[in-house]
């Protein structure tokens, strides 16, 4: 869909915000502009008050967590692949009955209520960390919506080890997502080494874990989180349009004297892509290893997809 920039420069009065665009490669630059939505993008906007903007960015590292925290991980991840399955069964067999959908709101009153008194041998689901095994329910329930809708085939069944399920949690109180220089506290798991130590922006410096999930690739742990980061610089209030020129020298040149650079040209973008096709190389020599009949396992293909 086409963006009619003028009418938007004709309301930038009226809303003028300022998104900040991430790369992989961890550079960052703020653009002013009128969009309202980004639909694939790491940032959201968030507007409290006048003067105060909040920005949502997600941010992905390795942790190494205990014996004892990898049990729990493992543990709360299966039972959130059983709970996805047992939603899934559950409404197919309603619907062979004749019987209406049931939300996932609706299954979790029917599951407390009703299936776990009557069966005493699944007494376990309740050990695992309760907004996990929502979230796993809320997930079903929306495979099931984009189904209903024609945006997707029937919901699978998710399958052990070959199946991307992830251990959710949430902030519910001030105390329970917190994050140091070389640690982050995760409910149910406590805290919890990070591997990347002052990647993940700290509590102190004022920085707000809002959710985040614990997942598990090549028997590598990872964590991810969504942090609200405070942008304290004040909006500005003048009613003039604005031009962007977007070049391939520059990344765009804005009317009022500013130029953003185009970090694609720089030393380090261009350092990591030379890395990239050394390790994709190496993942090519692998596989072709295997067709031939070699000794590379399966695991060392995995590694080497994660690097």
């Amino acid at each position: 869909m086409k963006l009619n920039l003028m009418h938007k420069f004709s309301i930038y009065s009226i809303i003028r915000l300022e998104i900040r665009w991430s790369t992989h490669a961890g550079y960052y630059f703020n653009i002013p502009c009128v969009l309202l939505q980004v639909a694939k993008g790491f940032v959201s906007i968030k507007n409290r008050k006048k003067g105060m903007r909040k920005l949502l960015k997600s941010f992905k590292t390795e942790i190494n967590p205990t014996e004892e925290q990898k049990v729990k991980i493992r543990k709360t991840i299966g039972t959130c692949r059983f709970i996805y399955n047992f939603y899934l069964a559950h409404n197919k067999e309603l619907h062979e009955s004749g019987k209406k959908f049931m939300s996932s709101s609706q299954f979790r009153v029917w599951l407390n209520n009703e299936f776990l008194p009557s069966h005493p041998e699944y007494s376990w689901i309740k050990e695992a960390y309760s907004k996990s095994v929502t979230q796993a329910v809320n997930n079903g329930q929306i495979a099931f919506e984009k189904f209903f809708n024609h945006k997707s085939a029937f919901p699978k069944f998710k399958k052990k080890g070959k199946s991307n399920v992830k251990m959710y949690f949430v902030r519910n109180n001030p105390k329970d997502c917190l994050c140091e220089r070389h640690r982050i506290k995760i409910p149910s798991l406590g805290w919890v080494r990070i591997k990347k130590k002052g990647y993940i922006p700290t509590t102190k410096d004022e920085y707000v874990i809002k959710s985040g999930h614990v997942s598990i690739k090549a028997d590598r742990y990872y964590v991810s989180v969504l942090i609200e980061i405070p942008d304290k610089r004040i909006v500005s209030n003048s009613s003039e349009g604005i031009g962007i020129d977007l070049g391939l020298k520059d990344f765009a040149i804005v009317s009022n004297g500013k130029t953003y650079k185009n970090i694609n040209k720089s030393a380090k973008l261009k350092k990591l892509e030379k890395k990239l096709i050394r390790e994709q190389r190496s993942l090519s020599r692998k596989y072709e290893n295997i067709k031939k009949g070699g000794s590379t396992q399966k695991r060392n293909i995995q590694k080497q997809r994660l690097k």
